[in-house]
């Protein structure tokens, strides 16, 4: 019992830390706004490009934020290369405000919308690698293993990310529709975590 509260303990500490790191990048994002010097609505049409491009990482980051929850919950045993996976997530997205606001500054330009998406490809990559490495703490023939198995939103990702990528440099607003469909793709929480987690806490 011990053994369990203190793993327990780690693991909801690495939880705080990543909420306190993502809730410190949609504030760097909302600080890269600057109030415009006119005082009618007029005034906020220079800062529509900024607007979109911080809509866009909001929910990005809310995304991370609640599939990162779910995530975490199926941890078994917390250690080292849990907690460096998870830096390197935290190391990518922490990347998002300056990416965000170059992209808006620029009117989304080809390569800082190219470099958005990088980064988004970059942290989507780290998501998967700590993904795996917490399914490897449960048997091959677990419920977690056998829902999460298939994967064909995590494979799928850094091909349309590497798509988007390439897009920027035809038109950055095909970039912006792969960006789109990601967060459509991604913005429920994985029901395979929640579903298992339910039948666990049924038993």
């Amino acid at each position: 019992m011990r053994k369990e509260k203190s793993e327990m303990m780690k693991t909801n500490r690495m939880e705080a830390f990543s909420d306190g790191v993502l809730a410190i990048i949609i504030t760097i994002m909302v600080l890269e706004f600057q109030v415009p010097e006119g005082h009618d609505w007029s005034s906020l049409l220079g800062l529509v490009p900024k607007i979109i491009s911080y809509v866009f990482s909001f929910i990005y980051v809310g995304i991370y934020w609640n599939n990162h929850h779910h995530l975490l919950h199926t941890v078994h045993v917390m250690n080292g290369k849990l907690m460096w996976l998870n830096m390197l997530l935290l190391f990518w997205l922490s990347l998002v405000p300056f990416t965000t606001a170059w992209m808006g500054e620029s009117n989304f330009a080809s390569t800082p919308t190219a470099l958005y998406g990088i980064v988004l490809l970059l942290a989507a990559i780290a998501y998967r690698l700590l993904q795996k490495a917490i399914l490897k703490q449960h048997p091959s023939d677990s419920a977690i293993v056998a829902a999460m198995g298939k994967d064909i939103k995590g494979k799928a990702s850094p091909l349309l990310y590497l798509l988007a990528v390439v897009a920027a440099y035809i038109s950055p607003w095909v970039a912006c529709f792969f960006f789109v469909l990601m967060a459509v793709i991604w913005f429920m929480p994985d029901k395979r975590i929640e579903s298992v987690l339910r039948g666990k806490a049924t038993d």
